[in-house]
C-alpha cells in the first residue's frame, strides 16, 4: 500500500548510459515527469532529495569506447558533462547529479556486494558462457547479438529484446554472434554469483501485489514475469570496466551494470548528504520516507524486482513506494533511434532555439506517454506554442499587466464591491491549486496541465465576459477590481505553473515585482498582490514561432533520415560474369567537351559536342540535374565510342558518357589524372 503521510521524499530519475547526448524521448520519458513531481513537492514544503547521474559501467559505454577509438573513461568524462549541463540548461532541478565512476559508488556497490555474500545470499555457479574466440574474451549480454525467439527481432540483445520488451538470456537467442568481431561465440565454463530470484519469488509477489495503485504497465510487466516465474540471475560478469568484484581470484570480472546502477541512487544521496550536512539514512532507512522511482518502460523489471529483492536481501532499506514508468515517444511518425540519428536531441534544440525551454517542457508534457506510447511532431509543437501557450496563456497575462498599467497606473487597484460573477470566478481560482496538484501528487501530469491552462482559460474569460476596456469609459471603480481580480489570477498562474514552466514562472514573478518567494501554500488566495503594489513592465511571455523556423528542424530530421540510408546503402551487387572478349567489343575513348546546352523540353537530357580525335560527335547524356552546361564545357570524359546511334526527343546520340555514382546518387565524370590526346583509347 502506498505510504500515507511521508515525512520526506527520495526520488530518482533513471540512471542513463553516459554514451551519448540526451534526446526528447529521455526527456518524457522520466526527466520531466520527475522534475514536476519534485517541484511540486518542494513547492509544498516538502523535504525531497531528487537524485540522478550518469551510469558510466555497462557494455553500452565499452561499445563506444571501441568504436570512437578511446578509453570507456574518456566517454564518460565526454558524455557526462554534455549531459549535466543540458539537464541544468532544461531547468531539470535535481539536487544532486553523479555518476557512477566515482570513488563513492565503488566503495558502496562492493560494500553491498560483499554484505549479501557475507549473508549467503549469492549462489555461486559455474555456468557455460559465450566467449569470442576472435576477440578473445567472454561476451557480456549486450556484446551479443541475435534473433529474438519472441518477436524474432534479428537485433535483439543477450538481455532483452527492444522491439517486445521480453527479458531473455543470450542462450536464448537465435542464430547468436558477437558484435565485436561478428563471429559465431563458443561456450566456455566460467564462474559467477547470481541472486536466486526463484527463492525470494514469494517475497517479490508480496510487495508487488501490496501496491495496487501502481499504473497498469507497471503492474502488467512484474505480474507476466512472476507468472512466467523467477531465475537466478547473475550479478557479476566477466568484463574489465566496471565496479571490480570484492572477493580474492576474481580478476576480470566486475559488478553487473545492473546491480551496481540502482545502487548509484544510494551511493550519490550520501555524496548530496555529505554536501548538505544531512544524514544520507533518512532518504534510503526511515521507514516514514517515500521512495518515487521515474523511470521509462524498458527498466520496468529492474526497479520492480531486481532492484527490490537486493534491497530485501540486504535487509535495511526501505523499498520503492511507487515506480511511475512512461511509455516510449516516437517522433514524426517513427521510432527515436539514435543509431540512425532520428531524435531532436537537447543540447542542439537548446542552441537552436534559445529561450524556449518551456516551450519544449510544455509539449512533451502535454503529449506525455503516461499509458500509452505517444508522438512528437514539430508542427504539433509550433501549434501548441502559438495556440495555446501564445494565444491562451501569454494573452491573458499580457493583457492583464498591460491593462493594469493603462488603467490603474501600474498599480495593484483596491478592490470594490464584487459582482456574483466575481464571487463565481474567485471561487473557481480557489479549487485550482488543489486540482493541480492532485493530478501532480498522482503522477497524472498531462491532467494536471490541462487544469493549469484551464486557469488561463478562466483569465480569458474573466476579462472578455468583463470588458475593462469598455467599462473604464464610464466606471474607474469596476475597473479597479476588475484589474485586481486579474492580477490575482496571474499571481496564481505564476505559482501552480512553476512545476510545468519553471522559466515562464520566473518572468512572471519579475514581471509582478514579486520578490518573496510564492509557494503552493499561497496558491488559491485572492489577496497575492496587496492593493498599491507596483508592477513592472508586462512583457510578452511567449513569441510566436513562425513556419521557416519548423521547416528547418522538419528538414535537418529528413536530411539526418538521408544519411543514414546512405551510410547503410549497399554496394550494388555484381553483374553476370562475361569474358575479355565481351569486353574488347566495347570501344572506351577519352574526349572533350566542346559544347553543352539542355535539350528543350528535358529535364534530364544535356546535348554535348565532344572532341573525339577525328572529328566532333553529339552525345546525349541524361545528366541535367546533376551538371550545369557551362561547367562541363573543355572537361575531358571517357565515352563508349562504337554504342549503335540511338534517337532521343528528336536528336541522334552518337556515343555514351561514362559517369561514376556515388553512394548519394550524385555522379561525377570519369577523367584522366592528365590531359590525353582526344581519342586515346581506354584499356
Amino acid at each position: 500500500m502506498a505510504l500515507e503521510n511521508p515525512q520526506r521524499y527520495t526520488v530518482t530519475a533513471a540512471l542513463i548510459y553516459a554514451n551519448g547526448p540526451i534526446h526528447i524521448g529521455h526527456l518524457a520519458g522520466c526527466y520531466l515527469p520527475a522534475d514536476i513531481y519534485v517541484r511540486y513537492l518542494r513547492s509544498t514544503g516538502k523535504d525531497v532529495a531528487f537524485i540522478s547521474g550518469t551510469d558510466e559501467h555497462g557494455v553500452p559505454i565499452t561499445i563506444k569506447a571501441k568504436k570512437e577509438g578511446i578509453t570507456p573513461q574518456e566517454v564518460v568524462d565526454k558524455y557526462y558533462g554534455q549531459i549535466k549541463q543540458s539537464f541544468a540548461d532544461f531547468g531539470i532541478s535535481f539536487d544532486i547529479y553523479s555518476r557512477t565512476t566515482n570513488p563513492v559508488h565503488h566503495e558502496t556497490s562492493q560494500e553491498f556486494f560483499k554484505k549479501l555474500y557475507d549473508k549467503g545470499d549469492f549462489v555461486e555457479e559455474v555456468t557455460e558462457q559465450y566467449y569470442d574466440e576472435v576477440a578473445n574474451q567472454f561476451l557480456a549480454d549486450r556484446y551479443i547479438v541475435g534473433a529474438c525467439p519472441v518477436c524474432g527481432n534479428p537485433n535483439a540483445y543477450g538481455d532483452q529484446c527492444e522491439r517486445c520488451g521480453t527479458a531473455l538470456s543470450p542462450l536464448e537467442l537465435i542464430e547468436p554472434h558477437s558484435t565485436l568481431s561478428g563471429s559465431k561465440p563458443i561456450l566456455r565454463s566460467t564462474r559467477n554469483w547470481s541472486l536466486p530470484l526463484d527463492r525470494m519469488q514469494p517475497q517479490i509477489e508480496k510487495y508487488v501485489n501490496s501496491h495496487p495503485e501502481w499504473k497498469t504497465n507497471v503492474l502488467g510487466q512484474c505480474q507476466s514475469w512472476l507468472k512466467e516465474g523467477l531465475r537466478p540471475r547473475a550479478m557479476t560478469r566477466d568484463l574489465d570496466w566496471g565496479v571490480k568484484v570484492p572477493l580474492p581470484d576474481t580478476e576480470g570480472k566486475v559488478l553487473y551494470v545492473w546491480f551496481d546502477a540502482p545502487i548509484g541512487y544510494i551511493s550519490m544521496t550520501k555524496e548530496w548528504a555529505a554536501e548538505q550536512g544531512r544524514d544520507w539514512e533518512l532518504y534510503w532507512r526511515d521507514q516514514h520516507t517515500k521512495l518515487v522511482h521515474f523511470i521509462g518502460k524498458d527498466n520496468i523489471v529492474f526497479h520492480c524486482i531486481i532492484f527490490p529483492a537486493m534491497l530485501m536481501a540486504e535487509g535495511s532499506f526501505i523499498l520503492a513506494d511507487n515506480v511511475p514508468a512512461n511509455e516510449f515517444m516516437n517522433l514524426e511518425g517513427d521510432k527515436i533511434s539514435t543509431s540512425r540519428n532520428w531524435a531532436v536531441w537537447l543540447h542542439e534544440y537548446l542552441e537552436e532555439l534559445p529561450a524556449k525551454q518551456d516551450v519544449l517542457r510544455y509539449v512533451l508534457a502535454a503529449n506525455a506517454p503516461e499509458t500509452k506510447d505517444s508522438e512528437f511532431t514539430w508542427k504539433d509543437f509550433q501549434a501548441r506554442n502559438n495556440n495555446e501557450l501564445v494565444a491562451v496563456f501569454g494573452n491573458f497575462v499580457n493583457r492583464a499587466v498591460v491593462l493594469t498599467q493603462k488603467f490603474c497606473d501600474g498599480k495593484v487597484p483596491v478592490a470594490g464591491d464584487l459582482t456574483e460573477y466575481d464571487r463565481e470566478v474567485l471561487n473557481e481560482l480557489a479549487q485550482f491549486p488543489d486540482r493541480i496538484g492532485q493530478a501532480i501528487y498522482q503522477f497524472r501530469f498531462r491532467e494536471a496541465l490541462g487544469y493549469l491552462m484551464d486557469l488561463a482559460r478562466l483569465g480569458n474569460k474573466y476579462l472578455a465576459e468583463t470588458q475593462p476596456w469598455q467599462v473604464i469609459k464610464t466606471d474607474q471603480l469596476r475597473v479597479n477590481t476588475i484589474m485586481n481580480i486579474a492580477l490575482q489570477i496571474t499571481a496564481n498562474l505564476a505559482i501552480v505553473c512553476e512545476p510545468f514552466l519553471p522559466f515562464t514562472a520566473q518572468k512572471l514573478c519579475d514581471q509582478l515585482l514579486i520578490k518573496d518567494r510564492l509557494d503552493w501554500t499561497n496558491a488559491g488566495r485572492a489577496d497575492i498582490l496587496v492593493e498599491g503594489h507596483e508592477l513592472g513592465k508586462g512583457d510578452l511571455l511567449f513569441a510566436k514561432i513562425e513556419d521557416d523556423v519548423i521547416n528547418q528542424q522538419i528538414q535537418k530530421l529528413l536530411d539526418a533520415k538521408r544519411m543514414n540510408e546512405l551510410a547503410t546503402k549497399e554496394i550494388p551487387a555484381a553483374k553476370t560474369e562475361i569474358t575479355y572478349d565481351d569486353f574488347a567489343k566495347m570501344d572506351i575513348r577519352i574526349g572533350t567537351i566542346l559544347e553543352a546546352e539542355r535539350v528543350p523540353k528535358s529535364d534530364k537530357l544535356l546535348k554535348l559536342k565532344v572532341d573525339d580525335g577525328t572529328g566532333q560527335r553529339q552525345i546525349l547524356s541524361g545528366i541535367a540535374k546533376h551538371f550545369a552546361p557551362e561547367d562541363i564545357i573543355g572537361k575531358q570524359v571517357t565515352f563508349l565510342a562504337n554504342l549503335a546511334p540511338r534517337k532521343m526527343m528528336g536528336l541522334e546520340s552518337q556515343g555514351m558518357i561514362l559517369m561514376a555514382e556515388d553512394r548519394d546518387g550524385s555522379l561525377s565524370l570519369i577523367s584522366p589524372d592528365k590531359t590525353v590526346w582526344n581519342g586515346g583509347a581506354v584499356s
